[in-house]
């Protein structure tokens, strides 16, 4: 079964605009896909003076004088024309006669601030030095924009920060924190919410299989597939990893191997059209097989469906492997070390006595994520993150802040992280920073490349969108 995958913020395609042509005379407009690089300090407070390249991405087809920058970071992966391009902020750019301009974040893509991906070298990795990064690269396009654009910009002009899920939170806390810089902020499903264990984001996933009709099978099916992992039968357990289509691993590798697999269609995109939670997850849950037998059917078809083999999902899966490598690139790792060092956040089963049914297996836990931060990034880091403490400092910091428009699917997997989990609002919903709830959604669909077989529900966030920017930029 074909399926839209997006494992991040956006699926990453390409696009580019060329020129603009008035009465008088043709305009150069530079080609998106070209690469720029805004110098950095490697740490804005002083602990490291040495600099590095952050690499950016713009597209000023349909910029016009007094126009608004429009700053979208990809978050967790590359800056490419996608952003520039194909996303809905290359639709308000047209709207709003907007520049897009698309950064990449610190040790993300080939924006490297160190030489390697160490323990030593991401100590340079935190989230005041990733704002910093940011707010510098504002500050230069509203004092001497030419200084970054090679086109005819004007100076001070109107910001507005954008981004769904990490980048999403991103958004926010630079309207937040950059206020006399940052206009609004669109922030979409923006996970601002951190906590050490998130089983909230299994529930989320058990919120949309209970509204397809399957989230009792699978909670059996994963309950059942813990009774063998658990039993120390390795007869048992070798079967059942065959039955899944998986290679030999370790039982607590293979449970984190099933979920991650599973995952994909719990982020896949919603339309008119179709829902692939539906078609490659409970639609296997028809009454023909057992339970257990209907989750090896979704695994294996996501499993045919990427073209994996025992080898990539063994690379996928080993926790033991790859623990001194320290090459650029590695985007897993960034984001792993942002886990054992920021906020933790880690994605577990519900905890036996919680009440609640879990839908994966309780082998990911915490003592599945928590011994390789030391593994991979040294004995120097912490035994656990400060998730509270994390929280507590981001979480206030949007309280009673203005201009900023927050969007959440109804379905987002990630949605019991954001700022309308499922008991309600944590932050008010006012005119100032109002919040919509996309109903049927997934997770940062409004930022996304607009479809025809979008959501209403899409689309009407869209529009609330719009309007609210065009506001702030009046």
């Amino acid at each position: 079964m074909r399926r839209i995958i997006s494992l991040a913020f956006f699926a990453l395609v390409s696009s580019c605009k060329s020129s603009s042509t008035d009465d008088q005379a043709v305009v150069s407009i530079p080609s998106s896909s070209t690469v720029y690089q805004f110098q950095q300090p490697v740490d804005h407070f002083g602990l490291n003076d040495d600099v590095w390249q952050q690499r950016y991405q713009f597209n000023a087809t349909f910029y016009k004088p007094g126009g608004p920058i429009l700053v979208v970071t990809p978050g967790e992966t590359s800056v490419s024309t996608y952003y520039t391009d194909s996303s809905y902020f290359n639709n308000l750019a047209q709207q709003t006669n907007g520049l897009v301009v698309a950064i990449e974040h610190r040790f993300y893509g080939s924006s490297n601030p160190m030489p390697d991906l160490s323990g030593p070298s991401l100590k340079f990795h935190t989230i005041d030095n990733v704002l910093e990064d940011f707010a510098s690269f504002v500050h230069a396009a509203k004092a001497s924009p030419d200084s970054v654009f090679p086109v005819d910009v004007s100076a001070n002009s109107k910001v507005i920060f954008g981004g769904g899920s990490y980048a999403g939170a991103i958004a926010a806390w630079m309207r937040a924190k950059y206020p006399e810089i940052v206009d609004g902020a669109w922030a979409s499903s923006a996970v601002v919410q951190y906590r050490l264990e998130n089983y909230q984001l299994d529930q989320s996933w058990g919120k949309h299989l209970a509204a397809l009709g399957c989230a009792t099978e699978m909670s059996q099916a994963a309950q059942e597939l813990d009774g063998i992992l658990f039993s120390g039968n390795q007869t048992a357990i070798s079967d059942v990893q065959a039955l899944f289509g998986s290679p030999e691993l370790t039982p607590r590798d293979f449970a984190g191997l099933v979920t991650s697999l599973i995952s994909i269609d719990a982020t896949s995109t919603i339309t008119k059209d179709v829902d692939y939670t539906k078609e490659s997850v409970c639609a296997y849950f028809d009454g023909k097989r057992s339970n257990l037998d209907s989750f090896a059917w979704a695994v294996r078809d996501t499993i045919s469906y990427l073209g994996l083999s025992h080898a990539s999902m063994t690379q996928m899966a080993d926790t033991t492997l790859n623990w001194d490598n320290y090459t650029p690139g590695q985007a897993g790792r960034v984001w792993y070390y942002q886990g054992c060092a920021w906020y933790g956040n880690w994605q577990v089963a519900a905890p036996e006595g919680s009440g609640v049914s879990p839908y994966r297996s309780r082998l990911v836990d915490l003592s599945y994520y928590e011994p390789n931060c030391k593994n991979k990034f040294g004995q120097d880091m912490t035994d656990r993150a400060d998730a509270d403490g994390f929280h507590q400092k981001w979480f206030n910091i949007l309280k009673n802040v203005s201009n900023i428009y927050y969007t959440v699917g109804s379905f987002d997997l990630w949605r019991g992280s954001t700022v309308v989990p499922w008991e309600g609002s944590v932050l008010p919903n006012t005119t100032e920073s109002p919040i919509y709830l996309m109903d049927g959604a997934g997770h940062s669909q409004d930022v996304g490349r607009p479809r025809a077989n979008d959501l209403d529900s899409v689309n009407d966030a869209r529009v609330i969108g719009s309007a609210l920017v065009k506001k702030w930029i009046s």
